[in-house]
């Protein structure tokens, strides 16, 4: 009940300051929460909306699962191979503090103005933080569990299914939530970039129009979704902690 009130009244000052900064700035610059909720309700009456919509879905999923199973087997690599993870640690570390902005005219060269461009746009952002957690958690063993393994003659990839990912399936399940919203952010700016359709391109568009309604209420969708999906994964991270 204490976390639900916590929660709602967090909710009540945000909402709060948002009016604030509308009867501020004016609806010029920002909507009020009430325009922006009913505009964001109109949107899904309008058809154009959903195809924007089914585009971004699409490409973030691809994106999404790229960088979390991409990132989590370089890392179990990585982090299973000291030598090999030493030396790929920095450059995985300048990857992931690397302005990505500054590679989107490559990935264009590569990939072209398709999905294809926004699916690898988001893994880029996703998969460095996902492949470090994995890499550090894998390092982070309690050395009995891989004398058991090697006392029951596992493959490595016997090793790594049931041993090494379950002990350190906590900290990897923090690098996903991180790698989630890092991917969601990836590809909400590809689309941004170069692309005809997807939220990230209703919103810029929005901008060129200054039509303020249409980019706050794709903008509240978006945190939405993004608040919803980290608190079910921040839930399920913790379930994790607790069972070590």
């Amino acid at each position: 009940m204490s976390k639900a009130l916590d929660v709602a009244m967090l909710i009540a000052v945000l909402i709060g300051l948002w009016q604030a900064l509308n009867w501020y700035a004016g609806d010029v610059a920002i909507s009020s929460p009430y325009d922006t909720t009913l505009h964001l309700i109109a949107q899904f009456e309008r058809p154009r909306f959903w195809l924007h919509l089914a585009e971004s879905i699409k490409a973030f999923g691809y994106a999404l699962a790229i960088a979390w199973i991409g990132g989590i087997g370089l890392g179990v690599w990585l982090g299973a191979h000291r030598f090999a993870g030493e030396v790929a640690e920095p450059i995985v570390v300048a990857l992931y503090s690397l302005p990505k902005v500054t590679l989107y005219p490559l990935v264009l060269l590569i990939f072209g103005l398709g999905i294809s461009s926004k699916v690898a746009f988001g893994a880029i952002h996703g998969i460095a933080p996902v492949a470090l957690f994995a890499m550090n958690s894998v390092r982070n063993i309690r050395p009995v569990y891989i004398k058991v393994g090697r006392t029951l003659r596992l493959t490595p990839l016997d090793a790594a299914r049931r041993v090494l990912i379950p002990a350190a399936l906590p900290e990897i399940a923090t690098g996903l939530r991180l790698g989630f919203s890092l991917t969601l952010l990836g590809t909400l700016l590809g689309e941004m970039f170069a692309s005809q359709r997807g939220l990230g391109f209703m919103i810029v568009n929005a901008i060129g129009l200054a039509d303020t309604k249409t980019m706050m209420a794709v903008t509240l969708l978006l945190f939405i979704f993004a608040g919803t999906a980290n608190a079910i994964l921040l839930a399920g991270e913790r379930a994790l902690h607790r069972r070590v």
